[in-house]
């Protein structure tokens, strides 16, 4: 212990960064590796198991609200419209004058797409029968990258009519991007273990299978990828980084994971927005995180959170690529094929890839020649070459959010936030004392726990606010409630996520600030004295070094 405590970090890395694994859980990502990595892995946080369900359900979320209302309908094209007025591009119903050249599509089979870009590249379907040479895990092994691998999958919508298919054995559980190339014909159901920042648990989805995939989706990692056998786990550290959506008990489940399932020696808990700021080599921010399905705002002074500045907004990277698709398809610049990012988990992966390679945030026009592929049940994937457009418009839903029309989750049930094993757990049904031992405090109405108003452990759902980015992140620093910490935080603020990454985000962003009165009335109207010192970090990954310190963003 004394050794922990006058180390640097510089001399930890360098002495037991071998030895120390940061796992970061996400809602569809999991970013995890070695503390002496310059760069984590990347893993979709899924996991698909063999079903003998009849009938068979591909995807485990099915109470989720997919249906777009006629209200929610008429509020996204309003939407539309505004943001058509500030990107000076066509509204929505508007049509073009003068068109020569009508949107063409065809199939371009005959003539597959010539390069090595990952925008153009067919997601090959799944191989989900077990190999020669299977894993020691009942997950399997990661199936080839070459091409050896797309000629298996041609086979798999039919290999139930052929004579050898009988001999072969279904793989039981697959793990991470393979488990969501899974051809909708074969017996696997998809599961999500985290949904918009919380543990997935519904009347179909318990918490005791939310544990038990969570457990096998890490596992499955540290062996295959990290190759960490259990033998030598007690080796090994463990630093865990969550999100501040999870609440008391989620946290405590997720430690319990780390500790007595993954069986590592000890283990550390750290907040994503404060691994954020320490790894950027500051102390006071403001800290945007843009996830796939959750985004969060939350301040921090001096290296410490501020619990009641805290905004989690139910939409991110996933939902701009749902909005993607409703946009080409009303532009009828879509092939004509059954795409379906809810059902169908290979097409939300490549509608991914395609916001990833041409959507941003500019003015005029943004249209993008792109290959767009269909994955239709036993046909192998087909290429379309269409012409993209309004490329612009979904990642502005980030600040209009009415356009996205996130689907809805249900939340997890209410008893879940009742831990009777948390001796810090807020209750009402506290017997009267006459003392002040055991940490009770006098009260009006008879005594109550001196915790119950401590802001850090929080045992009730968070809030979500269906607001825009820049309207969260202003309501965020004025709930701070003192106009000198208020001034600091609008000229030190920082993006993570994978939706940071977005092109001309940042930019927008200053300028939505620039141009509001709160702030305005805040600077005594020289706002744009003092965002000239605004400080915007986009951090990509979860790890950072500055000078000799290390952090986790």
């Amino acid at each position: 212990m004394d050794y922990l405590k006058t180390v640097v970090p510089s001399q930890l890395l360098a002495e037991r960064g071998s030895h120390l694994v940061v796992i970061n859980p996400g809602s569809a990502n999991i970013r995890i590796g070695l503390a002496q990595q310059d760069t984590p892995l990347n893993v979709p946080h899924c996991i698909a198991r063999r079903t003998t369900q009849v009938p068979k359900r591909s995807v485990q979320d099915q109470l989720i609200n997919s249906q777009v209302t006629t209200a929610q309908h008429m509020e996204r094209e309003r939407a539309y419209d505004i943001i058509a007025s500030l990107l000076k591009i066509r509204f929505l119903d508007e049509e073009v004058a003068n068109v020569q050249f009508p949107q063409k599509m065809g199939r371009v089979d005959a003539f597959p797409p010539q390069g090595n870009n990952k925008k153009e590249t067919v997601i090959p379907w799944t191989e989900v029968f077990e190999t020669s040479n299977p894993s020691s895990l009942t997950t399997g092994s990661s199936s080839t990258k070459d091409g050896s691998e797309e000629s298996h999958v041609q086979k798999e919508g039919n290999d139930s009519g052929e004579p050898n298919s009988s001999q072969r054995k279904h793989r039981e559980c697959i793990c991470g991007e393979e488990a969501l190339r899974i051809s909708p014909n074969e017996p696997y159901c998809l599961r999500r273990p985290i949904r918009r920042g919380h543990l997935n648990i519904s009347q179909h989805y318990s918490m005791q299978q939310v544990l038990e995939d969570l457990h096998a989706i890490w596992d499955w990692i540290l062996i295959e990828k990290l190759h960490i056998p259990h033998s030598e786990r007690n080796k090994y550290s463990a630093i865990l980084v969550v999100p501040e959506t999870f609440d008391n008990r989620e946290i405590k489940e997720v430690l319990s994971i780390v500790l007595r399932d993954l069986c590592f020696s000890t283990a550390v808990v750290h907040q994503e927005g404060l691994a954020a700021v320490f790894g950027n080599g500051l102390s006071t921010a403001c800290v945007v995180n843009i996830g796939a399905q959750v985004t969060s705002v939350i301040c921090i002074e001096d290296g410490v959170t501020l619990p009641t500045t805290q905004i989690t907004l139910r939409y991110g990277g996933e939902d701009i690529s749902r909005c993607l698709l409703w946009t080409q398809r009303h532009h009828q610049t879509w092939p004509p094929i059954r795409t379906d990012a809810v059902t169908k988990p290979i097409d939300l992966l490549m509608l991914n890839r395609l916001k990833e390679s041409f959507c941003q945030i500019k003015e005029g026009e943004v249209e993008a020649a792109a290959v767009v592929h269909s994955y239709e049940d036993s046909v192998p994937p087909g290429f379309h070459k269409t012409r993209l457009t309004a490329l612009n418009v979904p990642p502005m839903g980030l600040f209009y959010p009415m356009i996205l029309v996130p689907d809805v989750y249900p939340p997890p049930p209410r008893s879940w936030f009742s831990d009777y094993e948390d001796m810090l757990e807020e209750t009402w049904d506290f017997p009267r004392r006459t003392d002040v031992s055991d940490g009770y405090f006098p009260g009006s109405s008879g005594y109550f726990p001196m915790w119950e108003n401590y802001p850090i452990f929080q045992t009730k759902p968070k809030k979500e606010d269906n607001i825009g980015l820049a309207d969260a992140i202003t309501k965020s620093i004025l709930l701070t409630g003192r106009i000198d910490l208020q001034r600091k935080l609008f000229c030190s603020m920082q993006l993570i996520g994978g939706g940071a990454l977005t092109e001309g985000l940042v930019p927008a962003v200053e300028e939505r600030f620039c141009n509001q009165e709160q702030i305005r009335l805040l600077y005594h109207g020289k706002v744009e004295q003092y965002l000239a010192s605004l400080i915007l970090h986009v951090m990509p990954g979860y790890i950072a070094r500055t000078g000799s310190e290390m952090g986790f963003t």
